[in-house]
């Protein structure tokens, strides 16, 4: 059962849980005769095209002539044109290139999307926020694998897969989901379990876990607890092993074990003092502001900066990468991970 929003904004979820989705709930067949573009082959696209090709699907995959990556996309054994033909190729279209880009990719090959053909992104920030608006006359759904592209790829080579999110934002031919979800067991999806949601909830959810604690709180926590250390007299390269470099360790029970796992693993010293006082750290006023950071999500305001800082030549976003780059923690780091032997250090390089 899918979910539905409300007209308050805010999400009517069903008695019931939406349903999962694995093997024998998709059929492949109903990707038998068509072809499936692939726009783009960075992280996610060059394993959605292996995967697909692997699994027996027609594949073409949609690059601009002079891109690095026609190369790796043809020594994979993929066909490559250009976006635009790639689309005119297809029945099933996916837009596997950075959000910011899907405007532009969109004008390339809307004229090349005919009727009764399918339109799929694995986020849904450009058709949530209008970036992308196709016909009505098109199916428009989303597969979000929730890992990077090379793990997509890997666990399906393993025999298994990474669990994925799927929705529909237009059914105009009444199996819109059941084609999703054959596109998502070619991926190795299903294997691992397919969750049923809607656009809006994956486009704004995906944000706010990525600006409120994946990536921007982890950072600000990781950052000020470092500053707070050094600032008080403490060794840099011991503020770094304490802030940073065991955050592997916690994330990784977690990520296996959840959060009880995690505190049955740690000291009871450690223990107690993340019950007493992580709250602190995280207590009212960051609730606030994660409250705040949702309500800009949900408004489009996010969106609106992103998309107006894109049209600017992302000049302010140059600037916060540079100035975030030259922080003392990742020079301390950077040292120190030239060390450890057993990490692959190749980014900083």
């Amino acid at each position: 059962m899918p979910l539905v929003d409300r007209d308050d904004g805010r999400i009517r979820r069903p008695c019931t849980l939406p349903p999962m989705f694995y093997d024998d709930d998709a059929d492949l067949n109903l990707l038998d005769g068509k072809t499936v573009a692939i726009i783009g082959y960075g992280s996610q696209g060059h394993a959605h095209s292996r995967n697909l090709k692997d699994s027996g699907v027609d594949v073409v995959v949609g690059l601009r002539p002079g891109s690095d990556s026609v190369a790796k996309a043809s020594s994979h054994g993929l066909r490559v044109l250009d976006p635009a033909a790639a689309a005119a190729a297809a029945e099933i279209v996916m837009i596997l290139v950075p959000d910011e880009l899907h405007g532009a990719v969109w004008k390339s090959i809307s004229d090349a999307i005919e009727p009764g053909n399918t339109v799929m992104v694995a986020h849904g920030f450009s058709v949530h926020y209008g970036t992308v608006t196709p016909p009505p006359d098109v199916d428009v759904s989303l597969v979000a694998p929730k890992g990077p592209g090379h793990l997509v790829r890997r666990t399906y080579t393993e025999g298994s897969g990474v669990p994925a999110l799927v929705a529909v934002h237009q059914d105009a031919s009444g199996n819109a989901l059941a084609q999703a979800l054959a596109y998502a067991k070619a991926i190795g999806a299903t294997r691992a379990g397919v969750l049923e949601t809607s656009f809006r909830e994956e486009t704004e959810t995906d944000l706010f876990g990525e600006q409120a604690v994946l990536c921007g709180g982890l950072s600000a926590l990781i950052e000020a607890g470092y500053e707070t250390l050094v600032d008080a007299g403490y060794d840099p390269q011991l503020a770094y092993f304490e802030c940073l470099h065991e955050m592997k360790l916690i994330v990784d029970l977690v990520y296996e074990k959840g959060l009880a796992g995690m505190r049955y693993s740690i000291s009871n010293t450690a223990e107690y003092g993340d019950m007493t006082r992580g709250p602190r750290v995280v207590g009212d006023a960051s609730r606030e502001a994660m409250r705040a950071v949702l309500g800009e999500i949900q408004s489009g305001a996010f969106a609106r900066e992103w998309i107006a800082e894109n049209n600017a030549g992302q000049e302010s976003f140059g600037r916060m990468r540079e100035q975030q780059a030259g922080h003392k923690v990742e020079v301390v780091g950077k040292e120190l991970r030239g060390h450890m032997d057993w990490i692959d250090a190749s980014f900083d390089e």
